[in-house]
Protein backbone atom coordinates (compact mmCIF):
# COMPACT_ATOMS: atom_id res chain seq x y z
CA UNK A 1 0.00 0.00 0.00
CA UNK A 2 1.38 3.25 -1.16
CA UNK A 3 0.15 5.13 2.46
CA UNK A 4 2.79 2.67 4.18
CA UNK A 5 5.37 4.03 2.37
CA UNK A 6 5.02 7.44 3.71
CA UNK A 7 4.20 6.02 6.96
CA UNK A 8 7.38 4.51 7.10
CA UNK A 9 9.35 7.48 6.06
CA UNK A 10 8.25 9.02 9.67
CA UNK A 11 9.02 6.09 11.69
CA UNK A 12 12.35 5.69 10.36
CA UNK A 13 13.31 9.24 9.71
CA UNK A 14 15.80 8.41 6.75
CA UNK A 15 19.12 10.74 6.49
CA UNK A 16 19.58 11.56 2.94
CA UNK A 17 23.12 12.89 1.50
CA UNK A 18 22.13 15.16 -1.30
CA UNK A 19 25.22 16.76 -3.89
CA UNK A 20 22.47 18.34 -5.91
CA UNK A 21 21.25 21.21 -7.73
CA UNK A 22 22.74 24.88 -6.32
CA UNK A 23 18.76 26.72 -8.04
CA UNK A 24 16.96 24.08 -5.46
CA UNK A 25 19.17 22.90 -2.68
CA UNK A 26 17.34 24.97 0.39
CA UNK A 27 13.58 23.70 -1.31
CA UNK A 28 15.41 20.18 -1.21
CA UNK A 29 16.15 20.36 2.38
CA UNK A 30 12.94 21.48 3.03
CA UNK A 31 10.67 19.18 1.25
CA UNK A 32 13.07 15.93 3.12
CA UNK A 33 12.10 17.51 6.25
CA UNK A 34 8.43 18.05 5.21
CA UNK A 35 7.66 14.21 4.74
CA UNK A 36 9.63 13.14 7.57
CA UNK A 37 13.39 12.91 6.65
CA UNK A 38 16.21 14.40 7.38
CA UNK A 39 18.84 16.06 4.53
CA UNK A 40 22.46 16.76 4.42
CA UNK A 41 23.88 18.53 1.86
CA UNK A 42 27.68 18.21 0.96
CA UNK A 43 29.61 18.16 -2.68
CA UNK A 44 33.38 18.47 -0.90
CA UNK A 45 35.57 15.72 -2.25
CA UNK A 46 37.20 15.83 0.95
CA UNK A 47 34.44 14.85 2.95
CA UNK A 48 31.65 12.68 0.94
CA UNK A 49 32.36 9.33 1.56
CA UNK A 50 32.56 10.00 5.08
CA UNK A 51 28.77 11.70 4.95
CA UNK A 52 27.36 9.33 2.44
CA UNK A 53 28.02 6.13 4.91
CA UNK A 54 26.24 7.62 7.87
CA UNK A 55 23.02 8.23 5.83
CA UNK A 56 20.39 5.71 4.44
CA UNK A 57 20.42 6.93 0.53
CA UNK A 58 22.13 9.09 -1.89
CA UNK A 59 20.51 11.55 -4.04
CA UNK A 60 22.75 12.99 -7.20
CA UNK A 61 20.71 15.90 -9.08
CA UNK A 62 22.60 17.16 -12.24
CA UNK A 63 21.13 20.53 -12.27
CA UNK A 64 24.40 22.66 -11.73
CA UNK A 65 27.25 20.29 -13.02
CA UNK A 66 30.24 21.25 -12.28
CA UNK A 67 33.84 20.23 -12.21
CA UNK A 68 33.89 20.76 -8.32
CA UNK A 69 31.04 17.94 -8.03
CA UNK A 70 31.70 15.49 -10.64
CA UNK A 71 34.18 13.88 -8.91
CA UNK A 72 32.37 13.72 -5.72
CA UNK A 73 29.33 12.70 -7.44
CA UNK A 74 31.21 9.45 -8.64
CA UNK A 75 33.04 9.07 -4.75
CA UNK A 76 30.25 9.08 -2.76
CA UNK A 77 28.24 6.90 -5.16
CA UNK A 78 30.72 4.13 -5.28
CA UNK A 79 30.88 4.83 -1.03
CA UNK A 80 27.12 4.03 -1.37
CA UNK A 81 27.02 1.19 -3.31
CA UNK A 82 29.71 -0.50 -1.13
CA UNK A 83 27.37 0.29 1.44
CA UNK A 84 24.51 -1.10 -0.13
CA UNK A 85 22.82 2.33 0.20
CA UNK A 86 20.31 3.27 -2.42
CA UNK A 87 21.29 5.84 -4.99
CA UNK A 88 18.47 8.07 -6.75
CA UNK A 89 19.99 9.93 -10.37
CA UNK A 90 18.17 12.76 -11.37
CA UNK A 91 19.89 13.43 -14.98
CA UNK A 92 18.44 17.01 -15.06
CA UNK A 93 19.15 18.95 -18.83
CA UNK A 94 20.93 15.41 -19.82
CA UNK A 95 21.06 15.69 -23.40
CA UNK A 96 21.75 19.72 -23.24
CA UNK A 97 25.65 19.51 -23.85
CA UNK A 98 27.88 16.84 -24.04
CA UNK A 99 29.66 17.34 -20.25
CA UNK A 100 25.72 16.65 -18.98
CA UNK A 101 25.43 13.29 -21.48
CA UNK A 102 29.17 12.35 -21.40
CA UNK A 103 28.64 12.80 -17.12
CA UNK A 104 25.56 10.82 -17.07
CA UNK A 105 26.54 7.78 -19.58
CA UNK A 106 29.85 7.58 -17.16
CA UNK A 107 27.79 7.54 -14.29
CA UNK A 108 25.51 5.11 -15.42
CA UNK A 109 28.45 2.63 -16.09
CA UNK A 110 30.54 2.87 -12.84
CA UNK A 111 27.79 3.31 -10.78
CA UNK A 112 24.50 0.89 -9.21
CA UNK A 113 21.19 2.96 -8.87
CA UNK A 114 18.38 1.72 -7.03
CA UNK A 115 16.32 4.79 -8.96
CA UNK A 116 16.36 7.12 -12.30
CA UNK A 117 14.20 10.02 -12.54
CA UNK A 118 13.56 12.19 -14.85
CA UNK A 119 11.25 14.06 -17.75
CA UNK A 120 11.09 11.81 -20.99
CA UNK A 121 13.41 13.88 -23.37
CA UNK A 122 16.01 13.25 -19.90
CA UNK A 123 15.54 9.65 -19.82
CA UNK A 124 15.61 9.08 -24.19
CA UNK A 125 18.74 10.91 -24.26
CA UNK A 126 20.01 8.58 -20.91
CA UNK A 127 18.96 5.60 -22.59
CA UNK A 128 19.92 6.65 -26.02
CA UNK A 129 23.40 8.43 -25.78
CA UNK A 130 22.07 11.54 -27.00
CA UNK A 131 19.09 13.53 -27.29
CA UNK A 132 17.08 16.58 -27.79
CA UNK A 133 16.44 18.37 -23.80
CA UNK A 134 14.99 22.01 -24.44
CA UNK A 135 17.59 23.10 -21.48
CA UNK A 136 15.81 21.10 -17.84
CA UNK A 137 11.90 20.86 -19.85
CA UNK A 138 11.04 17.80 -21.87
CA UNK A 139 11.38 18.43 -25.85
CA UNK A 140 7.63 18.85 -26.96
CA UNK A 141 8.35 16.22 -29.51
CA UNK A 142 8.63 13.86 -26.84
CA UNK A 143 5.57 14.42 -24.17
CA UNK A 144 4.05 11.11 -23.19
CA UNK A 145 0.55 11.40 -24.36
CA UNK A 146 -2.41 8.75 -24.67
CA UNK A 147 -1.32 7.44 -27.88
CA UNK A 148 2.64 6.91 -27.24
CA UNK A 149 1.84 5.89 -23.22
CA UNK A 150 2.03 1.97 -23.76
CA UNK A 151 5.00 2.64 -26.17
CA UNK A 152 6.81 4.95 -23.16
CA UNK A 153 5.68 2.02 -21.07
CA UNK A 154 7.95 -1.19 -22.89
CA UNK A 155 11.14 2.17 -23.26
CA UNK A 156 11.18 2.38 -19.73
CA UNK A 157 10.82 -1.32 -18.76
CA UNK A 158 13.35 -2.13 -21.47
CA UNK A 159 15.78 0.71 -19.86
CA UNK A 160 14.66 -1.03 -16.21
CA UNK A 161 16.24 -3.87 -17.57
CA UNK A 162 19.40 -2.49 -19.05
CA UNK A 163 20.06 -0.47 -15.78
CA UNK A 164 18.32 -2.31 -12.96
CA UNK A 165 17.04 0.41 -11.86
CA UNK A 166 13.34 1.35 -11.18
CA UNK A 167 12.55 3.97 -14.18
CA UNK A 168 10.71 7.39 -13.09
CA UNK A 169 9.13 9.43 -16.05
CA UNK A 170 7.87 12.44 -14.99
CA UNK A 171 5.13 15.20 -16.82
CA UNK A 172 1.34 15.26 -17.22
CA UNK A 173 1.62 11.89 -16.88
CA UNK A 174 4.05 9.33 -14.63
CA UNK A 175 5.52 6.10 -15.32
CA UNK A 176 6.98 4.18 -12.44
CA UNK A 177 8.12 0.90 -13.33
CA UNK A 178 10.90 -1.76 -13.14
CA UNK A 179 11.40 -4.52 -15.56
CA UNK A 180 7.50 -6.25 -15.43
CA UNK A 181 5.26 -3.89 -13.72
CA UNK A 182 4.64 -0.42 -14.38
CA UNK A 183 2.38 2.29 -12.83
CA UNK A 184 0.64 5.05 -14.88
CA UNK A 185 -0.11 7.83 -12.35
CA UNK A 186 -1.98 10.74 -13.33
CA UNK A 187 -1.56 13.27 -9.93
CA UNK A 188 -0.42 16.65 -9.89
CA UNK A 189 -1.63 19.82 -11.79
CA UNK A 190 -0.41 22.04 -14.34
CA UNK A 191 1.36 25.06 -12.09
CA UNK A 192 3.99 22.56 -10.88
CA UNK A 193 5.55 23.16 -14.54
CA UNK A 194 5.59 26.52 -13.77
CA UNK A 195 7.77 26.28 -10.23
CA UNK A 196 11.83 25.01 -10.43
CA UNK A 197 12.38 22.51 -7.97
CA UNK A 198 9.58 20.82 -8.25
CA UNK A 199 11.35 17.84 -9.80
CA UNK A 200 14.64 18.47 -7.43
CA UNK A 201 12.48 18.56 -4.46
CA UNK A 202 10.84 15.25 -5.93
CA UNK A 203 13.48 13.05 -6.41
CA UNK A 204 14.60 13.87 -3.16
CA UNK A 205 11.49 12.58 -1.57
CA UNK A 206 11.93 9.78 -3.60
CA UNK A 207 15.42 8.81 -2.01
CA UNK A 208 13.56 9.40 1.55
CA UNK A 209 10.80 6.95 0.25
CA UNK A 210 13.20 4.19 -0.77
CA UNK A 211 15.81 4.26 1.83
CA UNK A 212 12.81 4.04 4.28
CA UNK A 213 11.65 1.10 1.98
CA UNK A 214 14.06 -1.05 0.76
CA UNK A 215 12.00 -4.10 0.44
CA UNK A 216 9.59 -2.50 -2.65
CA UNK A 217 11.55 0.02 -4.58
CA UNK A 218 8.65 0.29 -6.94
CA UNK A 219 6.17 0.82 -4.52
CA UNK A 220 8.32 3.24 -2.83
CA UNK A 221 8.72 5.71 -5.77
CA UNK A 222 5.27 5.40 -6.48
CA UNK A 223 4.16 6.42 -3.78
CA UNK A 224 6.55 9.21 -3.85
CA UNK A 225 5.55 10.62 -6.86
CA UNK A 226 2.08 10.00 -6.25
CA UNK A 227 2.37 12.21 -2.87
CA UNK A 228 3.93 15.02 -4.75
CA UNK A 229 1.34 15.24 -7.25
CA UNK A 230 -1.52 15.05 -4.50
CA UNK A 231 0.34 17.88 -3.05
CA UNK A 232 0.43 19.91 -6.12
CA UNK A 233 -3.19 19.65 -6.64
CA UNK A 234 -3.58 20.52 -3.37
CA UNK A 235 -1.65 23.51 -3.10
CA UNK A 236 -3.15 24.73 -5.89
CA UNK A 237 -6.77 24.34 -4.55
CA UNK A 238 -5.65 26.63 -1.51
CA UNK A 239 -4.26 29.75 -3.53
CA UNK A 240 -6.12 32.66 -3.12
CA UNK A 241 -6.78 35.44 -5.99
CA UNK A 242 -3.74 37.55 -6.42
CA UNK A 243 -1.07 34.24 -5.42
CA UNK A 244 0.68 32.56 -8.18
CA UNK A 245 3.33 30.01 -8.59
CA UNK A 246 5.59 31.73 -6.22
CA UNK A 247 2.93 30.96 -3.07
CA UNK A 248 2.30 27.31 -4.18
CA UNK A 249 5.79 26.01 -3.73
CA UNK A 250 5.42 27.01 -0.03
CA UNK A 251 1.93 25.18 -0.31
CA UNK A 252 3.56 21.85 -1.41
CA UNK A 253 5.82 21.92 1.06
CA UNK A 254 3.24 22.43 3.57
CA UNK A 255 1.16 19.73 2.02
CA UNK A 256 3.90 17.10 2.02
CA UNK A 257 4.19 18.36 5.66
CA UNK A 258 0.76 17.78 6.58
CA UNK A 259 0.05 14.72 4.52
CA UNK A 260 -1.13 11.38 6.03
CA UNK A 261 -0.57 7.89 4.60
CA UNK A 262 -4.38 7.47 4.56
CA UNK A 263 -4.60 10.57 2.15
CA UNK A 264 -1.98 9.47 0.04
CA UNK A 265 -3.64 5.66 -0.17
CA UNK A 266 -6.84 7.52 -1.21
CA UNK A 267 -5.70 9.92 -2.80
CA UNK A 268 -3.80 8.39 -5.42
CA UNK A 269 -4.39 8.08 -9.16
CA UNK A 270 -2.75 5.49 -10.85
CA UNK A 271 -2.93 2.03 -12.93
CA UNK A 272 -0.70 -0.60 -13.35
CA UNK A 273 0.53 -1.46 -16.73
Amino acid sequence: MLGNRLENVRKNKPLIHNITNYVTVNDCANILLACGASPIMSDDLGEVEEITSICSGLNINMGTLNQHTIPSMFLAGKKANELNHPIILDPVGVGASKLRTKTALQLLKELRFAVIRGNISEIKALALGSGTTKGVDAHVADIVNEKNLEETVNFAKKFAERTGAVIGITGAIDIVTNTKEAYIIRNGHPIMSKITGTGCMLTAMIAAYVAANPDNILEATAGAICAMGICGERAYDRLAKEEGNSSCKNYIIDQVYNLTGEQLEGGARYEMG
